[in-house]
């Protein structure tokens, strides 16, 4: 692969890539997909704003083990404790995709470079055990997501 890079004053202010290839390969479409994730990336907020009682805090991604709804609330699980969000389950899975978060279950979103170990669960779910302590369970509709973004090295995008 040639990369060239052209800087000149007289170009447009937004950047144009240009990508050549005689065909359409999976390394043409994983450069596409990852260009569509910075983009993505560069339009959305970095952080996310919880309360604790009267308190807003400053959640950093990377701080967060896994995201849950209960009793119609969203709450961020840290190593510190629960933190309500204001954002609803799916919107917060759209923003912290972008920081290798996956969908665990109907309820719960995971930080895929929080997670210590696994263990299998009698009933086919898979118990997730995260750095901080906390554990959490992947229902069986989803493992198989899980262990393929293992396999695909998922996590650690948004850094």
């Amino acid at each position: 692969m040639k990369i060239k890079i052209d800087i000149d004053p007289q170009h447009e202010d937004t950047p144009v890539i240009t990508i050549q290839a005689s065909e359409w390969t999976p390394e043409v479409e994983a450069i596409v997909r990852h260009l569509k994730e910075l983009e993505k990336m560069d339009a959305t907020p970095k952080r996310l704003v919880a309360t604790e009682g009267e308190r807003s805090i400053i959640l950093q991604p990377q701080d967060i083990d896994f995201v849950y709804s209960a009793n119609r609330k969203v709450f961020a699980q840290t190593a510190t404790g629960s933190l309500e969000l204001k954002l609803k389950l799916y919107e917060l899975e759209e923003f912290l995709g972008n920081y290798g978060f996956i969908r665990f279950s109907k309820s719960v979103i995971g930080n895929m470079d929080r997670i210590d170990r696994f263990e299998l669960s009698f009933n086919g779910n898979l118990c997730v055990f995260f750095k901080s302590g906390t554990k959490e369970y992947v229902t069986r509709s989803y493992v198989h997501h899980l262990r393929n973004q293992l396999v695909e090295g998922g996590g650690s995008r948004g850094e």
